[in-house]
């Protein structure tokens, strides 16, 4: 026979207690609909799933899509089941700001039919070189007030240069402006298939 202090058990029980007593994913993303349902806030979404590799092919140039890496068919499921999320909650988007690589236009256009480019959003894993300029940009881009909704469809590696948190492919997290270039995080979301 096992003998368990009373002191060890309290603490298991404690523990239990604890992790059941946290919101469950499904009570959190519900909460941050209600949240964007208000307007004001600005939704930093990295691009839908894409083929295989890292950062892009040699060469790739941003004016040809077929020399960069794109989404699959999963990866345009996944930007289209953002969109009707979206439109199905009621929450209207009022402006898209996409980075020039195919992969967020697409993804952007797919899930919100619109998309203007801003060179702020571009992908800092083949330029980390530019991160500074790029983050001062985004917070700029960010404190710029307005009513209703903005998603800013990004890459992981630049989305977490600005918040330093790394997003899944087609993720979201929703941030509240605060003027000034600052912003606080109100957490992710996440539409795709199971």
């Amino acid at each position: 026979m096992v003998y368990r202090s009373p002191t060890a058990i309290c603490g298991a029980l404690l523990a239990v207690v604890a992790l059941l007593s946290l919101p469950s994913p499904a009570l959190a993303d519900e909460t941050l609909w209600s949240v964007l349902k208000k307007g004001g806030q600005v939704v930093l979404m990295r691009h839908a799933v894409t083929t295989p590799g890292v950062g892009d092919p040699p060469g790739f140039r941003l004016d040809d899509c077929s020399t960069q890496r794109n989404l699959t068919d999963d990866g345009r499921r996944d930007a289209q089941r953002v969109g009707a999320e979206f439109r199905a909650r009621g929450v209207v988007v009022e402006n898209v700001l996409s980075s020039p690589w195919c992969r967020c236009v697409e993804s952007a256009s797919l899930a919100f039919g619109k998309a203007e480019i801003s060179t702020a959003l571009s992908n800092l894993f083949t330029h980390p070189q530019n991160r500074d300029r790029q983050v001062r940009e985004m917070r700029e881009l960010i404190s710029v007030p307005q009513v209703g909704i903005r998603v800013f469809v990004s890459h992981g590696a630049t989305i977490s240069a600005l918040t330093g948190i790394s997003l899944d492919t087609a993720e979201m997290l929703v941030v509240t402006p605060q003027g000034g270039g600052q912003f606080v995080v109100n957490g992710r979301l996440s539409v795709r298939a199971p």
